[in-house]
């Protein structure tokens, strides 16, 4: 039954993505692992399409942020405001207050702005003059970025990409899929009229399966060795933390349920290394955000030295 829920979900995302198969899966590994998700890319490879995909297909509330130098952390999270009717004051909540909600070109706010999703993304709440609001669920947060646009952007600190389960990019569509791109111009048709397929409750309980899916211990040792390894890694500042470490973990407990499976096997954890991992660490050559080459060539260098369990 799970394997035919997230087979639906799949193919109504691909019937509007016509693109890189895998970050679909992706995708939804992220959903079920309760994570978030940092999409990145030159314009116009369909990184707002998949994302919308993914919110357009799920029955529940969305929310779209154009993300702006000018933009407030009010204009995300939402303000008290003076009801002069009933002389009180009323909290009007902002577009986080919603299930999916994707972030546009997050790279182009503030970084006073960018800090305002922090607690949203880590907590699930949002505090307001004094007050905690509980974000609904699902929450799941979707970014996309030009990695290769300096100029009136604003590189994200390193607490804001460890907040990102994943981070990974689309590349250029198969000629096939860019010939359907063409033809069909999904953006601008199916996706308009694209139906949800699956309701808040559906996606909560596949997250509350995906925490019972089964890590053997020595999987687990094999995820520490990892982690281990770019700690003490000579090109190096910063290894992967223990959140690293965890959101590695479920994102291997998700590639198995999305692969109808309660138990995890090796190819779990290596297939989601470098989109979990190579984001947190910080190599002593490339210190800014913009250059993922760097770090994702050190992570696979780890990957290949440690020896994955039989």
């Amino acid at each position: 039954m799970t394997n035919k829920i997230l087979q639906r979900l799949r193919q109504n995302i691909t019937s509007v993505y016509m693109g890189n198969s895998t970050a679909v899966d992706r995708l939804l590994v992220c959903l079920l692992a309760r994570g978030h998700i940092l999409i990145e890319d030159v314009p116009g490879t369909g990184k707002t399409v998949l994302a919308s995909a993914l919110a357009r297909s799920l029955e529940g509330d969305f929310a779209r942020i154009q993300c702006t130098p000018d933009l407030l952390p009010s204009d995300i999270t939402g303000v008290t405001v003076y009801d002069r009717e009933t002389q009180e004051f009323q909290f009007k909540p902002g577009p986080i207050f919603n299930n999916i909600v994707v972030a546009d070109e997050i790279n182009r706010t503030t970084p006073r702005t960018q800090s305002a999703l922090l607690e949203a993304m880590n907590e699930e709440t949002v505090s307001i003059d004094g007050t905690t609001h509980q974000l609904p669920r699902p929450f799941m947060v979707i970014a996309t970025q030009n990695p290769y646009e300096f100029e009136g952007t604003y590189t994200l600190p390193e607490n804001q990409l460890d907040r990102f389960l994943m981070r990974f990019g689309l590349g250029y569509p198969a000629p096939g899929d860019e010939t359907r791109i063409i033809n069909q111009q999904p953006a601008r048709t199916t996706l308009r009229s694209l139906q949800p397929v699956i309701d808040s409750q559906a996606v909560i309980d596949l997250q509350a399966r995906t925490d019972e899916v089964k890590l053997d211990e020595s999987l687990v040792e094999y995820v520490l060795q990892l982690a281990t390894a770019t700690r003490d890694h000579d090109d190096l500042l910063v290894g992967v933390s223990p959140r690293g470490s965890i959101a590695l973990a479920q994102a291997a407990r998700g590639t198995a349920l999305l692969d109808d499976r309660d138990y995890c096997v090796p190819e779990d954890i290596v297939s989601n290394v470098l989109s979990v991992c190579a984001h947190r660490i910080i190599s002593k050559t490339a210190l800014h955000d913009g250059d993922t080459t760097t770090t994702r060539r050190i992570m696979q260098q780890v990957l290949e030295t440690i020896t994955s369990p039989a």
